[in-house]
């Protein structure tokens, strides 16, 4: 056998047996308890509840507890009556798929690149060829990628947590795929599905019309793509209502995303805003935040990042990550797997030790601040929230480190290394 699918074989299985030890151990349930990992939209305990009530020919939104659409929980319901006790290889299976989607999805962006590279050689600055990047760096990040998600304690802990980020990261990497394959099928309907669940995914819409208008170069495609995800949400939309006869769940679900009812804290930006600001002003700052995470960003990052639909989708998914209202650390696990997919970007980055830093910091601080907080006593809600602001902090200024580096190298490839104001030595800063 080939020492390369030696690797890969031992690489995945690595990440399988992982998820299999602590889903069967005694840490899930702490794991699976953990207000970082578990929140309202994608707790299984939840989902275990609405399939109960279902089972029992109970109206499952009846009560404050569910907030998946009516036709996922249908399809939970085939999945454990399917697999019984055993259930939990279902979220490991579906894991170790979502890192080898992310290869295909990087592997076939790498080679975007390459293609990219070659046609613009030309139009680059004659002292910019040692930064051009060769063979090797084409051919190992999409690898870097697969491993990125599969040992990614952030990704582990919310497949061992049983929470149905496991789903929604499969059919994220599903569209990725997709995307960047340029198939318009599995870039269409994964991406439905998605909006289905959690509703921002919408924001994907643009990196999925440039791609095909840009890239692809097939406008009629590129307006087909955005009608046929709009199409499959609406189907499906439709499907949850004939499943129960009642529009009700659009407001435990969707409404229940927009409005933010339920304010116990995750690792986000809302609840504590929202437990501390005056009820009368809840309405102005819902559409604030809002806005915040939707349309403020939205626009210009399009246009500035049109060309590269791969990275446009990855700022967009970071944003998300950082301001939804109830994010968990399996989205950022997401993001930060993509990343090596830019490896060539990080000698251009600045920020990069004090965001590890404060990942690792705030990863370690949150459960300690929790305890100190809810059991101890010796702490309040301004700490937790403290660590989770870091928390956020430090994803932004990942994301704004990566998108300045991209801009930096696209600088250096047109105008050269050699950068003078009025005769003097300068350089791009990050201000």
């Amino acid at each position: 056998m080939d020492k390369k699918i030696r690797s890969w074989i031992l690489m995945y299985f690595l990440g399988a047996f992982a998820r299999l030890w602590l889903a069967t151990s005694e840490y899930q349930k702490i794991i699976s308890d953990r207000i970082e990992i578990s929140t309202p939209l994608n707790s299984w305990k939840r989902i275990t509840e609405g399939l109960h009530l279902t089972s029992l020919g109970i109206y499952p939104y009846i009560g404050d507890t569910l907030h998946e659409p009516p036709v996922n929980l249908a399809v939970y319901n085939v999945l454990v009556a399917a697999c019984g006790r055993y259930f939990y290889l279902i979220f490991v299976i579906c894991d170790t798929a979502t890192a080898y989607l992310l290869y295909i999805a990087a592997k076939k962006y790498m080679r975007h690149l390459q293609n990219n590279q070659i046609d613009n050689k030309d139009r680059y600055a004659k002292d910019a060829n040692d930064i051009l990047l060769k063979d090797s760096d084409f051919a190992i990040p999409p690898t870097y990628v697969a491993a990125a998600y599969l040992f990614n304690p952030y990704i582990m802990f919310n497949c061992v947590g049983f929470t149905t980020t496991v789903f929604g990261n499969f059919f994220m990497a599903l569209f990725l795929a997709g995307l960047m394959s340029g198939n318009l099928l599995f870039s269409t309907l994964p991406l439905a599905i998605c909006i289905s669940q959690n509703l921002y995914p919408i924001l994907l819409l643009s990196p999925l019309f440039l791609q095909f208008l840009n890239i692809e170069k097939t406008p009629r495609k590129a307006i087909t793509a955005v009608i046929m995800v709009l199409m499959f949400w609406t189907l499906l939309v439709f499907l949850s209502y004939y499943m129960h006869n009642s529009w009700d769940f659009i407001n435990d679900t969707y409404g229940f995303i927009l409005t933010v009812p339920d304010l116990r804290p995750n690792t986000g930006l809302f609840w504590y805003f929202f437990i501390e600001m005056f009820e009368h002003f809840r309405s102005l700052f819902i559409y604030s935040f809002q806005i915040n995470v939707t349309l403020l960003y939205f626009i210009p990052l399009s246009i500035r990042f049109r060309k590269d639909s791969m990275l446009l989708a990855t700022s967009l998914l970071s944003l998300m990550a950082t301001f939804k209202s109830y994010p968990c650390l399996g989205d950022v696990g997401f993001v930060l797997a993509l990343l090596p997919c830019w490896k060539h970007l990080f000698n251009y980055i600045q920020q990069g030790f004090l965001v590890g830093c404060c990942f690792i910091v705030t990863t370690a601080l949150a459960p300690t601040v929790w305890y100190l907080w809810i059991y101890s006593g010796s702490a309040n809600a301004n700490f937790y929230f403290g660590v989770t602001l870091a928390f956020a902090t430090a994803q932004i200024f990942l994301i704004t480190d990566v998108l300045f580096a991209y801009i930096k190298r696209e600088f250096t490839l047109k105008y050269g290394r050699v950068r003078k104001i009025d005769g003097k030595d300068a350089q791009l800063m990050l201000e």
